[in-house]
């Protein structure tokens, strides 16, 4: 009995140590020792006790709570990276994003660097030159900042270019880490199925599994499902992706545009609904893809109206990345035509293009370029700032959840304390027995001698 016990608190000592060597392991669960009393023997007298037994070690880990923080760590992965997003493209539109609280009215701060600033001034320009069409002075100010605003569409739309370029970059990048964790729980799974058939445990494994299953929450929406023989099934999307010991199926990036761009490598349909993936699909589709068509239709109508009142081409290209100034006029500004008549003081064309300004157009939804674009840059911001707040709620939620799982499964260096010195006395005090059960039996043998 002594002896046992011995063992017993060596055990628990040699576990309440592995616990202090974790505290830091996010990864870790907290373990004890669990207890039982020892068969007794039959007496004459009743019952005897034969001691304690240590019966397993019990992993303190909470299935519901990293259920729950997997579930959140896909959308706080999805936001993550639609913010991620978001922010580059709001560095290369280069304006000061506002918006109101409800969302329904929106604007755009000028930026001394900005679209805004640059068909202001444009218009501001033209409105000059209307007033003393023959100035060559006020001329070559219209080309200068006719070819400012064209390198400022031609600079936001390679940035966006570069924008949707590294997101698909990503995409491709987590795709590939997303199956190196599926192929990891598979191994896992077959590992702690094989202990477990060997009557052994598998905590360590247990704790790999989980956060690798975390992880790869972190890419995409998943849902487990445990098995009795200790393996965790996992699906994406309704697929299943591994049983037990298997990798059933692999994510595929397809080179497709948008949404379709991730597939199933066996069925190529797949439908995803969070995780750094889906984030960085919806950031396509969504805001950045939003706003690089805005601009290219804003870009197409400046093009195409100033065109329709100008003797010529002003500007050249179709859209934002290739939009520009008629070389000709750059090379000389005096081959301006600020009239039709040719009279050095006609301004009928120059005045037609800068009354473009206030002009409402039925392909912008009956508004100016101006507010067009003032729309376009404040839905973007009320975007950013809708991710910016769920991004907030949803890390505050994952902290909570994580917190609530510390304190479940965590270690707690104070408790550990504890319980080493209580082992540590039932040590001694087992010892003790041993030592005093010795001595009986030293004094017996003596008294059989004498």
């Amino acid at each position: 009995m002594g002896g046992q016990s011995l063992s017993v608190q060596q055990e628990a000592t040699a576990i309440a140590g592995q616990n202090l060597a974790n505290v830091n392991n996010p990864a870790y669960a907290d373990e004890q020792l669990e207890l039982q009393e020892a068969t007794p023997l039959e007496t004459p007298t009743g019952e005897e006790g034969t001691g304690v037994d240590a019966v397993s070690i019990t992993s303190m880990r909470d299935a519901l709570l990293d259920a729950q923080i997997a579930a959140e760590g896909s959308v706080t992965g999805s936001l993550t990276a639609q913010q991620s997003a978001l922010q580059q493209a709001e560095a290369y539109l280069d304006e000061e994003l506002s918006s109101t609280s409800t969302g329904s009215s929106t604007s755009a701060a000028t930026s001394p660097n900005g679209l805004t600033a640059n068909l202001s001034s444009f218009f501001s320009s033209l409105q000059t030159l209307s007033t003393d069409p023959s100035n060559i002075s006020d001329r070559q100010a219209v080309i200068q900042s006719a070819q400012q605003l064209t390198e400022q569409f031609n600079q936001v739309s390679s940035g966006l270019n570069t924008v949707t370029s590294d997101l698909y970059s990503s995409i491709q990048s987590d795709v590939a880490s997303a199956n190196q964790d599926l192929n990891q729980i598979a191994s896992l799974n077959q590992q702690i199925m094989e202990a477990q058939d060997s009557g052994g445990t598998a905590d360590q494994l247990v704790d790999e599994r989980e956060q690798t299953i975390g992880n790869l929450a972190g890419y995409v929406n998943l849902t487990t499902s445990a098995q009795p023989n200790g393996a965790i099934n996992v699906s994406i999307g309704g697929s299943l992706m591994v049983s037990g010991g298997t990798t059933q199926d692999i994510l595929d990036y397809t080179g497709a545009s948008g949404a379709q761009c991730v597939g199933l490598l066996s069925s190529g349909a797949l439908t995803l609904s969070g995780g750094s993936i889906e984030g960085n699909i919806t950031a396509l589709s969504g805001a950045v893809g939003t706003l690089q068509s805005s601009l290219n239709t804003l870009a197409s109508q400046l093009i195409n109206q100033v065109s329709g009142v100008y003797p010529g081409d002003f500007f050249t290209g179709s859209d934002a990345g290739s939009i520009g100034v008629n070389s000709t006029l750059v090379n000389d500004p005096s081959t301006f035509q600020t009239g039709t008549t040719g009279e050095p003081g006609d301004n009928g064309v120059v005045l037609k293009m800068a009354n473009l300004a206030d002009t409402p157009l039925s392909d912008l939804n009956n508004q100016t370029l101006s507010q067009y674009y003032s729309q376009t840059v404040g839905a973007f911001g009320s975007s950013l700032q809708s991710v910016n707040e769920q991004l907030a709620n949803s890390t505050s939620v994952s902290q909570m959840l994580k917190t609530q799982r510390d304190s479940a499964s965590g270690v707690d260096t104070d408790t550990e304390m504890t319980n080493l010195l209580q082992f540590q006395k039932a040590y001694e005090a087992s010892a003790e027995l041993v030592t005093t059960v010795n001595e009986m039996l030293q004094t017996l043998v003596t008294m059989k001698t004498e």
